[in-house]
């Protein structure tokens, strides 16, 4: 099914709060996109007006081959008659109703056969493990198994696009990992396209086709999460996005490749750059030695946090804090000299000024 959502200058005010500011996308069909950022930085406002849950102040949408909502044509389709399945934080199933019932409900409104809905019923349960709970009610399942009825009950309906606000944040840290995984799963086998919202940096990184990462209500940058990642477009993003948080270093240009950070030099392509620059360098980015080596920083190991898989190591020199992370358990100790070398070609250049990245 080809559905495409095609959004141009998206407007949405409340009183004198601009939550999305002149926005334009475009989200090719079949595709996993999630919109991405802060508490307030308007992605939730964002999905609600794909859905009809809210009314632009300008703007259009078009949703496959239908225009649903134009200001300048005074057009608004109802929620109901844009063919999508929603699934929001709090699962929304009907308490009075068994697992059966919350599924077919819409099912129902289709004049569907009951053939057709016992069949439909019977698959979306088996698609997320649920198969023979038809007979519960919410209140004697847990929070992960409510949503995971919850989305059966967006399957069972066969809408063309999936949105989804937030639906794995009411649930606990394994939990969401077995949910992202079943998700996942789940648009590779429905081939729908889905727009999910999330302040989750890991759900959005490991599960995403694409993600828009949002800050008061204008969209930072629209990329494979590769690209997101790797190539932040500005500092917000650079800032926002990773786990360890990325390394942020005030510098100046020196000379061509070349930036000064006051107490040592870092090789990294200055492409046309001069002037005070802000270098990022992710945690992994950086090697440890126990040796001096060949233009490496000469730090000391502030404190080490070893968490089974991974070691993160906090460095110091003087007024200058890295944040370092070693696969496994590291052999540095608290208070040791250590020697940093850093990978020139993962390192981004940010204008000081502007916080854009620079590129060649």
């Amino acid at each position: 099914m080809d559905t495409p959502i095609i959004i141009r200058n998206l407007t949405k005010k409340f009183g004198d709060v601009v939550a999305v500011n002149n926005v334009s996308l475009t989200i090719e069909s079949g595709t996993f996109l999630t919109l991405l950022g802060p508490s307030g930085c308007g992605k939730t406002t964002l999905l609600r007006c794909i859905s009809g849950l809210e009314d632009p102040d300008d703007g259009e949408i078009i949703i496959g081959d239908k225009l649903v909502y134009s200001r300048q044509k005074g057009i608004s389709l109802a929620p109901g008659l844009r063919d999508l399945g929603l699934v929001f934080q709090n699962y929304a199933l009907w308490p009075h109703m068994n697992v059966y019932k919350n599924i077919t409900f819409a099912l129902e409104i289709q004049k569907l056969s009951k053939d057709e809905m016992n069949e439909r019923v019977k698959s979306s349960l088996a698609e997320v493990q649920m198969g023979g709970y038809e007979d519960r009610y919410p209140r004697e399942m847990s929070g992960g198994q409510q949503q995971r009825i919850a989305l059966a009950r967006m399957l069972a309906y066969r809408p063309k696009v999936f949105l989804m606000d937030e639906p794995l944040s009411n649930l606990d840290a394994r939990l969401r990992m077995d949910m992202r995984t079943e998700l996942k799963r789940l648009h590779h086998i429905s081939g729908a396209t889905t727009v999910y919202v999330t302040h989750d940096q890991v759900e959005a990184l490991t599960m995403s086709t694409n993600i828009a990462v949002m800050k008061l209500g204008v969209i930072q940058q629209m990329d494979t999460p590769d690209k997101v990642y790797h190539y932040p477009a500005n500092l917000f993003i650079a800032d926002f996005i990773g786990n360890p948080k990325i390394n942020l270093l005030p510098g100046r240009v020196l000379r061509q490749n070349m930036v000064d950070l006051g107490k040592f030099k870092i090789p990294v392509k200055t492409y046309n750059k001069s002037g005070d620059v802000v270098v990022g360098l992710r945690p992994e980015d950086i090697t440890i030695s126990d040796t001096p080596l060949e233009n490496s920083a000469e730090f000391v190991a502030y404190s080490v946090l070893p968490s089974g898989a991974e070691t993160t190591i906090i460095a110091r020199q003087e007024k200058t804090e890295l944040t370092i992370k070693e696969m496994g358990v590291s052999k540095i100790k608290m208070d040791q000299k250590i020697w940093l070398n850093f990978n020139e070609d993962a390192i981004n250049l940010y204008d000081k000024e502007s916080g854009e990245l620079v590129v060649g």
